[in-house]
């Protein structure tokens, strides 16, 4: 049994920030221009021991089509690839569609100060920020997602 949890903020104040991560050389950039490949690259490579199996049959084509419609953020550490998030907006709603570190880059705080980052650049983009995790997911993932102060609103078994 799979347990999906939809989860929202819709309120700044109510944003809790994650402390800022136990690594050295921690950096955030936008992927520009948009790069179908590390879209890929990072939907296996994080999602591999989560099941993400949904998307493995895309085209390159298909992968730089989702790149161009989404915004991809990448974390990383000493200028290692470390983790990413995307963002698709539709004008009211801002979906954080994939988050996620590497394995070894968890467990240093890195999950909360990338969500963190996640969160305050959907709130530029739209007043809503939302997301969904499952029971398949890292183990750390739904505590992180209501330590910034994201809330339940939808749950549904699979």
């Amino acid at each position: 049994m799979i347990v999906r949890t939809y989860l929202e903020i819709d309120d700044r104040a109510d944003l809790r920030p994650g402390g800022p991560p136990r690594l050295d050389g921690v950096e955030v950039m936008r992927a520009a221009p948009p790069d179908g490949e590390l879209s890929r690259w990072f939907y296996v490579t994080v999602g591999k021991p989560h099941n993400w199996t949904d998307n493995l049959g895309r085209s390159a084509a298909d992968w730089q089509a989702w790149a161009d419609r989404v915004e991809t953020w990448v974390a990383t550490v000493q200028g290692q690839r470390a983790g990413y998030y995307e963002l698709r907006s539709d004008g009211a709603d801002v979906e954080v569609a994939y988050f996620g570190l590497l394995a070894a880059f968890q467990g240093a705080g890195l999950g909360g100060f990338l969500l963190t980052h996640a969160l305050r650049r959907g709130f530029e983009l739209a007043p809503r920020v939302w997301l969904h995790t499952n029971t398949q997911d890292g183990e750390a993932a739904l505590a992180n997602y209501k330590a910034r102060g994201l809330r339940p609103f939808r749950t549904e078994t699979l």
